[in-house]
């Protein structure tokens, strides 16, 4: 992008191109990432800016810039706010999404003092708006989001294991069988996990307590960190690149406990803050459950050993369930 910003971006947050520069900060894998800097009543102002080619990074900020603000409406000092997403002026098929800027690795005091766990219980916690046209709140997103570069079919549902079967298993299978081939064994495992196991473990006349509360939907442990948010106030336990959806909070534990990185202390105020849902005894078989899609979304994405991974989860839970 140069040094030139888009009249896109500026018309968005309303800034003054004389006033307003731009340079390449960090990386990603499926975006360029720059640092805006800019004037703002009269005070410098700084914004992380990503930008992609194409329909799939379209759908990715559109995705991205939702989820963001879906955490942030709840627990601000959680993430960056996304102020837009869209189409570059000067080139139609160039996509943004502008944030707030995070400076990650800040040591400046005044911070909240808050752990990740009293924010992220607070997140698991706290019921989802009632979406429009319905008259209760619903498992799913208003928009598409991307774990990795997988599109997510959010579509609204009332029960949490039929939109875990239907809108998370079922179609990540298929999204593998594209990139790596048909795979009968895969298949039919995945066929029992989801027809079988999934209502016995999480459905609704069987598991307490579900409602759909905010889920990051991509918390490893890369994606958590300390920071400072938009240049205001201290350091904070941070959240970042999201795939929002409105789950069961236990859903979310499934990729943290697949790649670790969390702490014992953080597992042991999170757990009293929110407790695992009855029947308590099957919670590591629910954790286990979750964890599946992350292997199969990997096994779509990179193929590879993720595949063992999945057939060992389904392999147990099949045999103890199905």
């Amino acid at each position: 992008m140069a040094n030139k910003v888009d009249f896109a971006i500026l018309e968005a947050l309303g800034l003054d191109p004389k006033a307003t520069r731009i340079a390449s900060h960090g990386g990603s894998g499926f975006a360029s990432t720059f640092k805006l800097s800019s004037i703002v009543d009269g005070k410098e102002k700084n914004y992380f800016v990503k930008t992609g080619t194409g329909p799939d990074s379209e759908l990715m900020f559109k995705g991205e810039h939702a989820s963001l603000n879906a955490i942030h409406s709840v627990v601000p000092n959680l993430c960056p706010k996304s102020y837009a997403n869209g189409a570059f002026r000067d080139n139609p098929n160039r996509f943004f999404m502008v944030t707030d800027f995070l400076e990650l690795g800040s040591s400046h005091p005044g911070g909240s003092g808050e752990s990740f766990a009293k924010k992220l219980a607070k997140l698991h916690t706290t019921q989802a708006p009632i979406p429009e046209g319905f008259d209760k709140p619903m498992f799913g997103f208003p928009v598409t989001t991307c774990c990795g570069s997988s599109p997510q079919d959010n579509s609204w549902k009332s029960s949490w294991a039929d939109f875990y079967a239907n809108n998370r298993l079922r179609p990540i299978l298929r999204r593998g069988i594209q990139s790596n081939g048909s795979d009968p064994e895969l298949s039919k495992a995945l066929e029992r996990t989801a027809s079988v196991v999934v209502p016995r473990l999480i459905g609704d006349d069987h598991i307490k307590g579900v409602y759909p509360v905010v889920v990051h939907g991509d918390l490893w442990s890369g994606n958590h960190g300390r920071g400072r948010i938009a240049g205001e106030g201290g350091v904070e336990e941070v959240v970042f690149d999201p795939s929002c959806v409105y789950g069961h909070s236990e859903y979310e534990l499934g990729i943290m406990r697949m790649f670790g990185g969390f702490g014992s202390s953080f597992w042991k105020e999170y757990e009293a803050l929110v407790p695992k849902a009855e029947p308590k005894e099957e919670w590591a078989d629910r954790v286990a459950l979750y964890e599946l899609y992350h292997h199969l979304n990997h096994w779509a994405l990179f193929g590879g050993g993720y595949r063992s991974g999945a057939m060992c989860i389904m392999r147990k839970l099949n045999t103890k369930y199905g």
